[in-house]
């Protein structure tokens, strides 16, 4: 699993303040790994996540996988699994036996996981180029992101692309509190065989679960 290992200039992002633009080198970025990633059929990947408080303490961390598809996705984080086929999400608690069902939103405000690795930089955000760091002993580029939206709960988030295959390496997400979460993806796949079934939640596989339909 990768590790975050941005250097120096993260330790002072609190006080990293720019005006409101869009870097035209952090721009040319962020389109080659949007348009990398569009040229995959399918992807599957690793990745883990840990949240810290505003002094750097690593509060909690877990280990995911994930699945993507056209505008299918799952993905299986702990115990948890979430499951859309690009129309529905279910949503499985094993702790409460449960699973949420709602329709897949696809407005332009809605975050999935595949807009995560294209284009949503490119109206919610500003972005300029920060210092180059390293993860996992690789070269990245990292583009410091400040949202369009002052209502958003967070206020920065440090986007790591790797310079050699130009795929997103981590996102660290920093509150207005100053706590942080920290995604770093792991072991990434491209174009293997997905059936589609495993994009539905299959009632059959978890006998005794209660579903709450809120769509």
């Amino acid at each position: 699993m990768k590790k975050l290992c941005v250097g120096a200039a993260l330790l002072f992002m609190g006080l990293f303040s720019f005006a409101q633009q869009r870097d035209p080198k952090a721009k040319a970025i962020l389109d080659a790994a949007s348009e990398k990633f569009k040229s995959y059929q399918t992807v599957s990947a690793t990745f883990a996540y840990a949240s810290q408080n505003a002094q750097g303490k690593v509060m909690a961390k877990k280990n995911g996988t994930i699945n993507m598809k056209g505008d299918k996705f799952n993905i299986s984080f702990g115990n948890n699994k979430i499951f859309s086929d690009g129309k529905t999400v279910w949503n499985y608690d094993p702790s409460s036996k449960e699973v949420t069902v709602n329709n897949a939103n696809k407005s332009e405000s809605t975050i999935t996981p595949q807009k995560l690795f294209t284009d949503f930089y490119s109206k919610d955000f500003m972005y300029v180029m920060g210092n180059d760091a390293k993860v996992a002993g690789k070269p990245v580029h990292i583009i410091i992101m400040q949202p369009i939206d002052k209502n958003k709960a967070f206020s920065r988030l440090y986007l790591a692309v790797d310079k050699a295959s130009k795929t997103i390496a981590s996102a660290t997400i920093v509150e207005k509190s100053g706590n942080r979460t920290v995604y770093s993806v792991g072991n990434l796949k491209a174009n293997t065989p997905l059936a589609d079934a495993q994009f539905s939640f299959d009632q059959a596989k978890y006998p005794g679960v209660e579903v709450v339909d809120l769509r």
